[in-house]
């Protein structure tokens, strides 16, 4: 499992996370964020077309690695990983939550904003987590003070990260990679410019410098 996270997190800086109202923006979109440099795609399950999502892209876009968002119940573990998805994301964590990702086999980055929290996921086994919502639970300075005495542990932060602050978050030992909806607007989603998304995926993955 380990391996399988490792994977995801670290083939690229910046995690696009997408609400895809419509099924024919999917592909377009992935590709778009793919020739940008953004190959992880974070799928969230907010939209009823979000699971079909998930198989046209795994299906028909070369080189995306594409995953569940908004991952909050056993059943949502199930749908998403029949799905095809080959990781998952949750805005936080439950037992049975962590139990169904652990049987599933397929990784799980789950919420996080407190020691404890991480330290109860760590008795789990879990040393990548996401650290949400970044910017309301502490941001980076809240990140450095948990890297003290929890060096082992990992994160991707979501949630008011931007083109920004996102190399304050890069910078510090205990971050993999971030996450953020900028770069898939759903304005530019629905005027079909592909080319400004994938521009805006450039951007990011230049201004992250890995």
């Amino acid at each position: 499992m380990f391996s399988a996270i490792e994977r995801v997190v670290n083939a690229a800086p910046v995690v696009p996370v997408m609400v895809i109202e419509k099924i024919e923006h999917a592909v377009p979109l992935a590709r778009a964020l793919v020739a940008g440099g953004l190959p992880v795609l974070e799928i969230t399950l907010r939209t009823d077309c979000a699971l079909e999502a998930i198989k046209q892209i795994k299906a028909e876009v070369e080189g995306a690695i594409v995953g569940a968002g908004t991952v909050n119940t056993p059943a949502d573990v199930e749908r998403a990983v029949a799905a095809g998805s080959e990781f998952l994301v949750s805005p936080g964590s439950t037992p049975a939550l962590i139990d169904a990702a652990i049987a599933s086999g397929v990784p799980l980055l789950p919420g996080v904003n407190s020691p404890s929290e991480v330290m109860a996921l760590m008795e789990r086994g879990l040393r990548y987590l996401k650290f949400f919502p970044a910017e309301a639970a502490g941001g980076v300075p809240m990140l450095k003070s948990i890297s003290g005495p929890l060096p082992q542990v990992k994160f991707c932060p979501t949630g008011g990260v931007s083109l920004k602050n996102l190399n304050d978050y890069l910078g510090l030992p205990n971050v993999v990679c971030v996450g953020g909806s900028w770069m898939a607007p759903v304005e530019l989603m629905r005027a079909g410019d592909w080319a400004g998304i994938e521009k805006l995926a450039r951007e990011a993955r230049a201004a992250a410098g890995k």
